[in-house]
């Protein structure tokens, strides 16, 4: 009764006051496996096949001995894999507002935008997702169940953001800085490799059908 009619003035809000400056820096890459880590390689140019950054990742110590690079094709097959990057934000605007707010102690209503433009994120991430999978040609099997899709995971690989199990090392979020220049969007890295603003998240899409979440514990 009170909930969603404050959700959805909150929506209102985040347009017509320009509250959310949504964007997205995302790109596809060709990667090698080796070992634990992911290797991109330039696309073109004289140093076409050639290592352009690495990424290390945590292997599993229990069940699977997964680790995220065991979801792209090894250096020893010859052919190369495709790996895509994503930066998603809710632009400055966002923690402007939210900061606002904090400021003049109106901390329901803090909660409620920062709250909402976190998920918000979120969902812009997960759209840029699907988006993904279709340059891929792998949408065709995604669950047409939106709960099924979301909750259980209901397409075809997976993302995986930095500081998460799979991949907890923040500092490695630079060779993304790197690849995607997502200060064309306004984001930076900050020294403690946190992305500002801090409605933002970055990711790492696989395609493998076997590329499920795990804890690389």
């Amino acid at each position: 009764s009170e909930g969603r009619p404050r959700l959805r003035s909150w929506l209102d809000r985040v347009h017509t006051e320009g509250i959310i400056e949504p964007a997205v820096v995302y790109g596809h890459f060709p990667c090698f496996s080796e070992g634990d880590d992911l290797v991109v390689v330039h696309h073109d140019g004289p140093s076409a096949g050639q290592e352009r950054a690495r990424l290390t990742f945590p292997r599993q110590r229990r069940d699977r001995p997964l680790c995220l690079s065991d979801f792209f094709r090894p250096k020893e097959s010859g052919e190369l894999d495709t790996v895509a990057f994503t930066i998603a934000t809710m632009g400055q605007a966002a923690s402007n507002a939210t900061a606002e707010l904090f400021e003049r102690d109106a901390y329901r209503e803090y909660l409620e935008l920062h709250g909402l433009s976190v998920q918000l994120t979120e969902a812009l991430a997960e759209f840029w997702h699907a988006r993904v999978r279709e340059e891929w040609g792998v949408a065709a099997s995604d669950n047409v169940d939106m709960d099924q899709l979301i909750a259980k995971q209901g397409y075809q690989g997976s993302r995986y953001s930095f500081g998460y199990p799979a991949c907890p090392d923040l500092e490695q979020q630079t060779v993304i800085m790197e690849l995607l220049d997502p200060a064309r969007i306004g984001v930076e890295l900050s020294e403690e490799f946190q992305l500002h603003p801090e409605q933002s998240t970055s990711a790492i899409i696989a395609h493998h059908p076997e590329a499920k979440y795990f804890n690389a514990t």
